[in-house]
């Protein structure tokens, strides 16, 4: 199993970082590794609640995930089962890893610490890298303001 993590500095409070991370309006702003569209945002952001995430890359090709909310400490944590239901990497296909938020406050906004462990192999390790990079570049220039609506369908 391989497992990736890395830290991200953004300019908002846990709390705001914390509702993008699991609220439906958050989650339409920037999910998904490039500017292709949210298609679908559903979250019932509660222990045992499930999400539900539908996108479009630029390439034209559709990705969903979904899992069950784990862990949820407000503007701390947040822990969910992650399963691609449909696109995603390949090796994952029928797999069900484990993704963690970890919010710190900082003097310039939130500390994040992401992991996602339980990923097959090193190549999809690698590819959720990238993936997760560009959404977190994304969610980085929703809450500093610089985007202001999520991308059209």
């Amino acid at each position: 199993m391989t497992s990736i993590s890395f830290v991200r500095r953004i300019k908002a409070r846990p709390s705001v970082v914390y509702a993008a991370l699991i609220s439906p309006e958050g989650i339409a702003h920037w999910w998904g590794p490039d500017e292709g569209p949210v298609l679908v945002a559903e979250s019932d952001a509660r222990v045992g609640g499930r999400f539900r995430v539908r996108f479009r890359k630029l390439d034209g090709t559709e990705h969903e995930s979904s899992g069950e909310f784990l862990e949820l400490i407000d503007s701390r944590r947040v822990v969910l089962s992650w399963e691609w239901a449909y696109g995603g990497e390949p090796d994952e296909r029928g797999q069900v890893s484990r993704v963690v938020f970890e919010l710190r406050p900082i003097d310039v906004g939130t500390e994040l610490t992401f992991t996602h462990a339980r990923l097959a192999t090193p190549q999809s390790g690698e590819s959720h890298r990238w993936g997760w990079g560009g959404a977190f570049d994304k969610l980085d220039a929703y809450l500093s303001g610089e985007v202001q609506t999520p991308s059209a369908a």
